[in-house]
This record gives C-alpha cells, sequence and structure tokens, in this order.
C-alpha cells in the first residue's frame, strides 16, 4: 500500500491530470464555517456543483451529479429510483450528514437521506465538504457534509422564465419549468418538475430461501416542486419562506415488498438582521418529512416508515476586525416516528451548542477552529473539536492540515427495532487527520490530499452492539488544465477502507476510482465526454462475494439556437458495459436522452 501511496504521489507530481474545474468553483461556500467563507482561506476539502454544471453536465438524476465527485463512491440498486448509498471518504452510508436549505433531512430509522428522490431540476447548488463536521453539525457529519440549496431564481424585475421538455430509453420522460423574479424589495421563485421512465429490470434472479425471480421493468416517477419567497428590509433585515417537496412511487424486485410510494418534503422560514454594525444574526426554523409506503408483490399494503425532523437554529456572527470573525450558535432538532412497525420509543431530542473562529494571520494563514456540544435524549452528551490550518504563500501555492472527531448517533432501527434494536448502544465515533497542497497557475491547477481516519463503536452484529472498529487511509488528487481550448479534469482517489476487528476491506466501497471530464465550446456548441473508472470491491464484509471493476465512457452535446433557445443530447456508458455496483443488481445498458431549453 505504502508503494502504491508513493507511486500516486508521484504521478500526482509529474502528469497534468485534471481535477472538478477548481477554475471555475465559486467563491465563496457557506457550510464549512455555516457563514460564508472564500474557499482559498479553508483547509476543507470542497466541491461545488452549480446550476450551471448541472446543465453542463446533462444528469437527470442527483446521483449522476454526486458520483463525479472526488471522494465519494457510490452504489445503487437498480436504476432511477432506487436504493442509493453514499460513502464519503470510505466511511459508511449512515455517515454523511445532508441539509437542505439548511435543514435537515433524511430517515431517522435507517439514518440515511434518500437521495434518488431528490428532483435535480428543483436544485440551484450543491456543496459538498468532505471531512468530519460534527463539531459544527453534531451526529452524522463523520464522513461529510452535502448541503443542498433548492431553486432560487433570478432576481430581476422582469420575470425570468425556464422551460424544459425531454426523452429517451427506457420510455423516459422529464418536463421542467421555473418564474422566478422581484418586485421592489421582495423576491419569488416558483418551479415544479416530473420524471417518468419505465426503467429496466433491477435484479436478476436470485436463488434461496430470500430467493427473488421478478423479471419485469422496474419503473418509477417523481414530481416535485419548490416555491421561495423573501422580503429585504430597510433597516438590513431579510426575512424569507420556503418550501419543496417530492412525491411518486418506484418498483423494484424483492421477496416481501417490491413498490414504494413516498413523499419527501422541507419547509423552513429564515430571518436575518445586523444587529449592530459588526453582529448579524440568523433565525431558521424548518420541518423536513420522510415518508414511505410499501407494497408486497401481491398488491397489497407491507409497510409504513415516516420520520418527521423539526429543526431549529440560531447563527450569530461577530466580525471582530477585517481578519478575525467568530460565529456562535445554537441546533434543536426533534426526531420522530410514524411506523406501522410498533417502536418502542418514538422521539428524541438533540440540543447542540457551537462555537466557530476564523481567523487570518500574518497575511497569509488562515486558522478555522470550532467545538461543539451536544446533548441527545438517546444516549447523552457529546463533545467533538476540529482544528484546520492553510498557508498560501507565493506562485500560486498552498498548504493545509487539520484534525477533527466526530460522531454518529445511532438510528431508530438500531435503538428500538422490535427483536433487533439496542437500547444501550452508544455513538459511533472517529478522528480524522488531513494534509495536503495546492497549486493555482495560468490555466493549470491541482491539488493533492492524504488523510487518515480511525473510528470506534460501530454497530454491527446480532444481537446488535458496538463491536467494529474501522481503519481508512486515503489519498484524493485534482487537478485540471486548459489546453488548446478544451478544459480537461480529473479526479483520482484511492482509499483503503479496513475493518479493524477482520482485517477486511468495508463492504461495498472501491479502493481506486478515476473520472476523467474533456469539454469544449465553441461557435454555438457544448460538448464533452466523461470516462469512469472503479476499481472491484466485495459486496459483503466477508469479503467472499466480489464485484468486478468497470470502465464507463459519456458523451454529451448542446447547441444554442440563441440566448433563449438550447437542445441538448447525450449518450451514456457508450461502450455498453455490462456491471454492477451491487452483487445482482443490474446497471443501465446504453442510453441516451434528448431535451429542449427555453429560458426568458
Amino acid at each position: 500500500m505504502h508503494k502504491f501511496l508513493y507511486s500516486s504521489f508521484l504521478l500526482a507530481g509529474l502528469t497534468p491530470v485534471f481535477a472538478g474545474e477548481p477554475v471555475k468553483l465559486p467563491r465563496m461556500v457557506v457550510t464549512a464555517t455555516r457563514t460564508e467563507t472564500a474557499t482559498n482561506q479553508l483547509s476543507a476539502a470542497t466541491t461545488v456543483y452549480t446550476r450551471k454544471d448541472i446543465e453542463k453536465y446533462q444528469v437527470n438524476t442527483l446521483p449522476e451529479l454526486l458520483k463525479r465527485t472526488t471522494g465519494i463512491d457510490m452504489t445503487q440498486n437498480g436504476g432511477p429510483g432506487k436504493t442509493t448509498s453514499v460513502f464519503m471518504r470510505g466511511t459508511n452510508s449512515d455517515h454523511v450528514l445532508v441539509l437542505i436549505d439548511g435543514i435537515k433531512v433524511g430517515s431517522v430509522t435507517l439514518g440515511t437521506t434518500p437521495f434518488q428522490y431528490l428532483p435535480i431540476d428543483q436544485i440551484e447548488r450543491v456543496e459538498i465538504i468532505r471531512g468530519p463536521q460534527s463539531s459544527l453539525y453534531g451526529s452524522e457529519a463523520i464522513g461529510g457534509v452535502i448541503q443542498i440549496f433548492t431553486r432560487k431564481g433570478k432576481q430581476t424585475e422582469k420575470p425570468s422564465i425556464t422551460l424544459d421538455a425531454g426523452g429517451g430509453s427506457y420510455n423516459t420522460l422529464k418536463t421542467a419549468g421555473s418564474i422566478s423574479g422581484k418586485w421592489n424589495d421582495s423576491w419569488y421563485s416558483l418551479s415544479a418538475s416530473h420524471i417518468n421512465t419505465q426503467g429496466f429490470d433491477a435484479r436478476q434472479p436470485t436463488t434461496g430461501f430470500f430467493g427473488v425471480n421478478q423479471p419485469d421493468h422496474d419503473g418509477y416517477y417523481n414530481t416535485g416542486l419548490n416555491a421561495r419567497i423573501g422580503h429585504h428590509f430597510e433597516n438590513s433585515a431579510e426575512i424569507e419562506a420556503f418550501y419543496t417537496r417530492a412525491e411518486g412511487r418506484t418498483e423494484f424486485d424483492g421477496s416481501f415488498q417490491n413498490k414504494t410510494e413516498f413523499v419527501n418534503q422541507v419547509v423552513g422560514l429564515t430571518g436575518s438582521i445586523n444587529l449592530t454594525q459588526n453582529w448579524r444574526s440568523l433565525l431558521r426554523l424548518g420541518q423536513s418529512r420522510d415518508d414511505n409506503d410499501n407494497f408486497a408483490p401481491s398488491g397489497g399494503f407491507a409497510s409504513r416508515f415516516g420520520s418527521t425532523r423539526w429543526n431549529a437554529s440560531w447563527l450569530n456572527e461577530f466580525k471582530l476586525n477585517d481578519q478575525h470573525k467568530i460565529t456562535l450558535g445554537s441546533d434543536y432538532r426533534l426526531d420522530q416516528v410514524d411506523s406501522s412497525t410498533n417502536y418502542a420509543q418514538k422521539s428524541r431530542y438533540d440540543v447542540g451548542v457551537f462555537g466557530e473562529l476564523h481567523s487570518q494571520l500574518f497575511d497569509r494563514h488562515f486558522i478555522n477552529a470550532s467545538v461543539r456540544w451536544d446533548k441527545n435524549e438517546a444516549f447523552g452528551d457529546y463533545v467533538t473539536g476540529s482544528f484546520g490550518w492553510r498557508f498560501n504563500w507565493d506562485y500560486g501555492l498552498s498548504m493545509f492540515a487539520s484534525y477533527g472527531n466526530a460522531f454518529k448517533a445511532p438510528t431508530f432501527n438500531q435503538l428500538y427495532y422490535p427483536g433487533y434494536g439496542n437500547p444501550k448502544l452508544k455513538a459511533e465515533d472517529s478522528q480524522t487527520v488531513e494534509v495536503g497542497f495546492a497549486g493555482t497557475h495560468d490555466g493549470f491547477n491541482w491539488e493533492i490530499r492524504g488523510y487518515h481516519t480511525d473510528i470506534n463503536n460501530l454497530i454491527a452484529g446480532f444481537p446488535i452492539k458496538n463491536v467494529n472498529k474501522a481503519q481508512i487511509i486515503g489519498l484524493e488528487t485534482e487537478i485540471g488544465v486548459d489546453l488548446f481550448g478544451w478544459h480537461n479534469q480529473l479526479g483520482f482517489q484511492f482509499l483503503n477502507p479496513e475493518d479493524r476487528t477482520s482485517n477486511r476491506r468495508l463492504a461495498r466501497r472501491a479502493q481506486k476510482i478515476l473520472t476523467y471530464d474533456l469539454s469544449r465550446s465553441f461557435e454555438g456548441f457544448d460538448i464533452g465526454s466523461t470516462v469512469m473508472a472503479r476499481g472491484d470491491s466485495y459486496n459483503d464484509a466477508a469479503n467472499t462475494q466480489k464485484v468486478a471493476g468497470f470502465v464507463t465512457v459519456d458523451l454529451r452535446a448542446a447547441y444554442h439556437f440563441n440566448k433563449n433557445w438550447t437542445i441538448r443530447a447525450n449518450l451514456k456508458n457508450l461502450l455498453d458495459k455490462q456491471y454492477q455496483l451491487v452483487k445482482t443488481y443490474n446497471t443501465a445498458d446504453r442510453n441516451f436522452f434528448v431535451s429542449i431549453h427555453y429560458s426568458l
């Protein structure tokens, strides 16, 4: 392994490989510090996708976008709308905190977020922060944080209108539209979308007691809605209300259940004001829902699992001077279960208080330090902290290092599911050390990071208990360059995610993933291609079921007739590669999608 790491560092230093377009990343991010901060002042690994990126890459689902990200490995049990697991830096799929417009989302029974149901057409921006973030956000942020900002549109006096319609393989149809604008000191946005696909057979036939043999098309449809309205007052105060909802149905192959009707919804209200010249205060209230009704192959009702999360946050940003600012805040969350399964406990609360310091020292040194205390009704108190340092020196070079610990509260299933849960479980916890270098030059950018994560008290087994330990050593390289009018970008990750109890690789995680994207714009055309290579993985913790690696190639093109009309087309899995991410579950063959876009 050490030989491989040495070779990878050498390769990164000598070869012009290309990363997730760092040149075009927005200058400011919110998620890394909970206030607006320039990315070149942070030690944290950050990836940002804007609405422009979503349209450029021609992705129809959120998982399609996320899988492009360095540091993320992803599995999907079939096609669109099927169970999706996101592994950030080799951590478990429930070690990723997900926010929508600052509101915590996801299932409180499973502990994961249904990325497959979040409609891409309702998304304005995605910020991904890799590495531990519990000292700012509390539970779940062991691997990192993904924050999704829903559509806000353009705040112009004249209404801005967009319309999209398209179709493609597997009888897929998609439509979307939005309107946004402003009136005096108020702004508004309304958007809606719908996708419907016949899909393909999600799973190959299996044998045994839980065997499945359902050779059919497993369809999926999703209707999304997003609304936002806000007002700016003369005293610098702002208030904004937002609402987003996705509902639909997905079909899959299963012995006892093979259809789910879902609702995912977030509603929130945010108000902020400058109490003094150097003190801005923000209050956010919100609720998220994750509801699933499941049905048996016979068509009868099988089960219901509903999650409701009530969120409240109070943030205060104090600017001490141009070089130093402090953020103090508090979060409250009440999680509730509404299920056909009778849980011993159906609600719990969590209260967190945190402080964060961002400082610039001697012009070129930047410090981020944070500490947080959480009180969880299920398992008690937990304290987390992190420290990050970045140094920017001449010739566009930077160096950074960080340390942080994090924790993951047990889910309702792990604590209270009848015949399975253990109410005496402790929180899973982790410690991570990270170092890296970066460079920004004329048309050439690069970044390389190495990290080491130890995770303790992992919950596993039957009866379930805190029994496992994991160690993850990883390397990430991102470098981009413009050559002869073409933009090249490549991301490479190598990691060794090891179960320290058994000394085996953690299930469903590849050690090596490479993504390469080539794009160019000229004379009204945009063209591009993406190559993804994923190494092998193991489907099970015992490492007896190997899933082969693969390489896929995607092509895309767009033509702008004028400033209002654009036609887009893509061809995915050009080589018609037959591969799997989860053993026995199928993936898409060669497929295409064509759409037309209108904006005013």
